[in-house]
C-alpha cells in the first residue's frame, strides 16, 4: 500500500482547469490551452507522499529547473513559455505564494516513458546488476560496486507509474516497440546528450551527477524537454570529494528522510500497511538545507 498519506485538495483558480495532482506538482490548463504547473513543497519517500512538507522545496525545484533549461537550451528546446516569479506574473486570482514555483508551459504530446541516464551504479540499477550483471538488459562488466562509475553513460528507460507505484525499468527494445524505432533512438540520444552536459557542469562545481530522469513531449514533430530538469528530485547528486565506491554515497536529496523513516526513531514499518508518520522538525530543516545547498552549488547563486 502506498500513495498520499493525506491527498491535498487542489486550489481552485477562476480561469484555470485543474487537471492532475502529482507527487509534487499541481497541473492546470488556462483558457489559451497552455499548462500551468505549480511545484508544491510536498515530498515523497518509499512511494508515499509524506504528511510533512519541506519549506521552499517547490521554489527550489522550479528555479533550479529554469536555470538548467537555460544551460541546455542549445541542445534541446523546453516547454516553458514564461515563469511566474512574482505575484504580478501569476494568473489572475492565483494565490500569491504560487510566485517562484509556477511556470506556464506549452501543452505537449508526452512520450510514454521515463528517460533515465546513468553514469554510476546505484538504486534499481545496482539491484539489477547484483542479480544478473545487467541494467535494463544492458550487459555491464564484472567487478562494479555500489557507486562505481560506469565505463560510459547508459540509457535505462522506465515506465511511467501512477502516484504510489514504482516506475519499472524496461529495455530499449520495449521502448522502440511502444514509440517506434526512430522515436526511441531520438529519446536515447537526447537523454544521453543532456545527461552529458549536466554531468560536466555539475563536475565543475564539485558534484557528481550519478543518474537523472528526463521527460519529453512533442510539439508537433519537435521533441521538447518537459517537466523538470536535473533537480534533487529527478537526479542523484553526490559530493565529489566524498565519493567512495562500495557504499551508499552521501547525497543532495531526501536521504535524511529515508534514513529517519527506516530508523527505530520513526516507529514505522516500511513493509506494513500503515502510512509514514510526520517528520521531526530537525529532519525537515536538514532536508531543506540540502535542497538549498544543491541549488547554490550548482548555480553559483545565493538562495533567497
Amino acid at each position: 500500500m502506498s500513495g498520499f498519506v493525506e491527498k491535498p485538495e487542489p486550489v481552485q483558480v477562476p480561469g484555470l482547469e485543474h487537471l492532475h495532482t502529482g507527487k509534487v506538482r499541481e497541473l492546470y490548463q488556462n483558457a489559451a490551452g497552455e499548462l500551468v504547473m505549480v511545484a508544491s513543497d510536498r515530498i515523497s519517500a518509499y512511494d508515499w507522499v509524506l504528511p510533512s512538507e519541506i519549506p521552499d522545496k517547490g521554489r527550489v525545484l522550479t528555479q533550479l529547473s529554469l536555470w538548467w533549461f537555460d544551460q541546455l537550451a542549445d541542445l534541446m528546446p523546453h516547454h516553458v513559455v514564461r515563469a511566474c516569479d512574482t505575484p504580478e506574473d501569476l494568473p489572475a486570482g492565483a494565490p500569491a505564494d504560487w510566485a517562484g514555483r509556477t511556470v506556464v508551459c506549452t501543452a505537449l504530446r508526452m512520450a510514454p516513458v521515463e528517460c533515465v541516464a546513468r553514469g554510476y551504479l546505484a538504486g534499481s540499477g545496482l539491484r539489477e546488476y547484483a542479480e544478473n550483471r545487467t541494467v535494463c538488459g544492458l550487459a555491464l562488466p564484472a567487478g562494479l560496486d555500489n557507486g562505481s562509475e560506469l565505463p560510459a553513460a547508459i540509457f535505462t528507460p522506465a515506465t511511467k507509474a501512477a502516484v504510489g507505484d514504482h516506475d519499472e525499468n524496461v529495455s530499449y527494445e520495449e521502448v522502440a516497440r511502444q514509440v517506434g524505432a526512430e522515436s526511441a533512438a531520438e529519446l536515447r540520444q537526447a537523454t544521453l546528450a543532456l545527461y552529458s552536459r549536466g554531468r560536466d557542469i555539475a563536475r565543475e562545481r564539485g558534484i557528481i551527477l550519478a543518474d537523472t530522469k528526463f521527460e519529453f513531449g512533442y510539439d508537433g514533430e519537435r521533441l521538447v524537454l518537459a517537466d523538470e530538469a536535473l533537480t534533487p528530485d529527478s537526479s542523484r547528486f553526490w559530493p565529489a570529494d566524498q565519493w567512495e565506491p562500495g557504499r551508499d554515497q552521501p547525497s543532495f536529496d531526501k536521504q535524511f528522510i529515508r534514513d529517519w523513516l527506516t530508523s527505530p526513531a520513526s516507529g514505522w514499518d516500511r513493509t506494513g500497511e500503515l502510512p509514514p508518520p510526520p517528520l521531526p522538525a530537525e529532519v525537515v530543516e536538514r532536508t531543506r538545507a540540502k535542497y538549498v545547498e544543491a541549488y547554490e552549488r550548482l548555480t553559483g547563486l545565493t538562495w533567497s
